[in-house]
């Protein structure tokens, strides 16, 4: 009876539920602001009246405000916020953002289908629409041991779900190019369900490219120079402009974008934590940064909005008009993206209900082996050494030649010269493989961090100025079974509990915000000068398919030659 209802609402023979009046209705069709009244029933925009012909149960006065899109993330791991899917929706709707496509491929690494079962459950009665993208890539490539491991077979049943949109980013791009079966079989499975494949496209060159669109692969989150996104979008794709807590390109990627190609532009946030979605926003914030760029404000709307929704096939989203879903947001200022309100299916106020259990083996997922100086020693015969360089907030590194400090046929870290020791433990399948690195660029004065949040296999992740303090660390984060740890001179000065799957809280939004803002502050003790997102920038760390040196359980990585290499450097 909801569709007849509405038709007979549309032609004035029943009231609507709601009328937003007079208020400046974005066009996302046409880039323009027309002055009208939003009229509402059983969540879908029934017309946008410029004659005062509608009534309705509820009239919401709206002069003077705007009235656009609900707002739509293209490509977010919902556990990169630190939240489950039902805290994060909530966390999202107070933002405007209505629509999340989302990729559990942190939480798939971790536990596989029980864990992206567990992201599906809990997304159910969530405050927004999220949609998911299954992992393609469990783990992200041979080269590393993760938790577990996704076949097209275990893939397939989930493909026939309501809330699947399609295969997640496709990373491993050596497999792809070189047509091997196990890539191509979940890639054949999401064609064969009529669904989007996207891509990962991280420092590839334009010939490597047209191999993935050979492969049918449609969108790219990983351009950081305008001239990467033009290509790709000449050859077809999706481009989403994507700015997190660490990878920050909408900058160097918004001049990409002109009149003429911007329907094959979205936004993207990809990973950012939750106290920086508080801080500043999410794609509203991006939205603000386009606007403040140059981009006119009803094109950067589109982008977060219309494009999206096309791309991955979400009729009735993305657009304020007849025979959409009335998912709207209302702004005072465009510019600033100031929201006043955000409707969800014509409700205006949406929460969270009845969220999912989280099974036991998410919550017992650290098994870490007994550290000892041993485990962490790295012995060198020589002091030149392969040096893993960071860039702050970003998520791509550097492969530096440096001379090293040795002493006794061991590196020793330096804090004068910013040399640390890292180091990655596996912690799933008590396989306890440890892989070391030195990394430039973290500046840490004293101390150790440890962490559970390492892309994308997510094994136990190290640094630290001396072997003691990183030992400490790591096994406090055994204790507390995930999560992150800041160890100085011996002692814990702050901690997050990670329980599920040593990636997300149980904890509600403002309780996580507030743990991380500790954590952050204890980093400071570390080293005051510290001024980027030194956690996040850590995390990728260990993930083997971004350039240029990286580090797994297995070692030192090269991903220019997708290899792993020795920590010396031999000439």
């Amino acid at each position: 009876m909801t569709m007849k209802r509405r038709i007979a609402v549309s032609q004035q023979l029943e009231k609507a539920d709601i009328i937003i009046r007079n208020v400046q209705v974005a066009d996302v069709f046409s880039l323009t602001w027309r002055t009208g009244n939003i009229v509402i029933a059983d969540g879908y925009i029934i017309a946008i009246d410029t004659e005062n012909r509608y009534e309705a149960y509820e009239d919401i006065d709206a002069t003077g405000q705007f009235a656009i899109p609900g707002l739509i993330d293209a490509h977010i791991h919902i556990e990169s916020t630190l939240l489950t899917p039902s805290h994060f929706s909530n966390m999202m709707f107070e933002h405007g953002v209505t629509t999340a496509i989302t990729d559990p491929h942190e939480i798939a690494n971790v536990a596989g289908t029980a864990g992206l079962q567990y992201m599906l459950d809990d997304a159910t009665n969530s405050a927004i629409d999220l949609f998911f993208m299954l992992p393609s890539s469990v783990p992200g490539t041979s080269f590393e041991n993760s938790g577990a491991v996704l076949t097209a077979d275990d893939l397939a049943p989930f493909l026939q779900h309501p809330q699947v949109l399609g295969l997640a980013e496709v990373m491993d791009y050596p497999a792809v190019l070189a047509g091997e079966d196990h890539i191509l079989a979940k890639i054949r499975a999401t064609e064969d369900a009529n669904l989007t494949i996207d891509g990962h496209g991280a420092g590839l060159s334009a010939h490597q490219i047209t191999g993935y669109r050979a492969a049918n692969i449609a969108t790219d989150h990983e351009c950081i120079t305008a001239e990467e996104a033009i290509d790709r979008v000449a050859q077809g794709m999706y481009v989403f402009l994507r700015e997190g807590s660490a990878a920050k390109n909408v900058s160097d990627v918004l001049p990409a974008v002109t009149s003429a190609n911007a329907r094959r532009f979205g936004f993207c946030t990809d990973d950012k934590y939750v106290d920086d979605i508080l801080i500043e926003g999410t794609i509203d914030h991006i939205v603000r940064l386009a606007i403040q760029q140059g981009m006119d404000p009803l094109q950067a709307i589109q982008l977060a909005t219309l494009n999206a929704a096309e791309c991955y096939g979400l009729k009735h989203r993305g657009a304020l008009t007849a025979g959409y879903i009335a998912d709207i947001v209302l702004v005072s200022d465009v510019a600033k993206m100031t929201i006043t309100e955000t409707f969800k299916n014509g409700q205006r106020t949406k929460r969270a209900k009845n969220p999912a259990s989280i099974p036991s083996s998410l919550r017992e997922s650290v098994h870490l082996p007994a550290i000892t100086a041993d485990m962490l020693a790295i012995p060198m015969q020589q002091t030149t050494a392969n040096i893993i360089d960071i860039v702050p907030n970003q998520i791509v590194t550097h492969h530096a030649i440096c001379d090293v400090h040795v002493q006794d046929g061991y590196f020793v870290p330096s804090i004068e010269d910013d040399f640390l020791k890292l180091v990655v433990i596996e912690r799933h399948h008590q396989k306890h493989t440890i892989g070391h690195a030195i990394v430039r660029g973290f500046g840490l004065k004293s101390g150790a961090i440890a962490t559970t949040v390492a892309h994308d296999s997510h094994n136990a992740l190290a640094v630290g100025t001396n072997d003691a303090d990183m030992i400490v660390a790591l096994e406090r984060l055994q204790l507390i079974q995930g999560g992150f740890v800041i160890v100085n001179r011996g002692q814990v000065i702050a901690e997050m509990p990670l329980p599920i799957g040593g990636l997300m809280t149980d904890v509600d939004v403002q309780t996580a915000a507030d743990q991380l803002t500790h954590v952050h502050k204890a980093i400071q003790q570390l080293n005051p000068a510290i001024d980027f997102h030194l956690l996040l920038t850590l995390s990728f760390i260990a993930l083997p398919v971004i350039p240029a040196l990286k580090i797994t359980d297995s070692g030192l990585f090269n991903v220019e030659t997708f290899q792993h290499i020795s920590i010396e450097h031999f000439s």
